[in-house]
């Protein structure tokens, strides 16, 4: 199954499953008023030291600055 899968997605089961949950969250954190603690936990990480570095090491920015930047960049094409 494991073969099968990363034949179809590219991944790994887990790569796959923190890929989804990081993309998750993500769309909270821009969409949202919440924390990224909160928005960790949610997305069903233990850990929100783990969360951020996941985070982190996927979309080069912790969570709160690449919300903030990511709102930005929305707003400036909005205008």
């Amino acid at each position: 199954m494991h073969r099968h899968f990363k034949t179809a997605t590219g991944m790994s089961p887990m790569r796959f499953q923190k890929h989804l949950r990081l993309h998750e969250a993500r769309r909270q954190l821009i969409v949202g008023n919440t924390t990224a603690v909160l928005v960790a936990e949610a997305v069903g990480y233990g850990s929100a030291t783990q969360f951020n570095r996941e985070y982190r090491s996927f979309y080069g920015l912790p969570p709160a600055q690449d919300a903030a930047r990511l709102r930005e960049r929305m707003a400036s094409t909005r205008s």
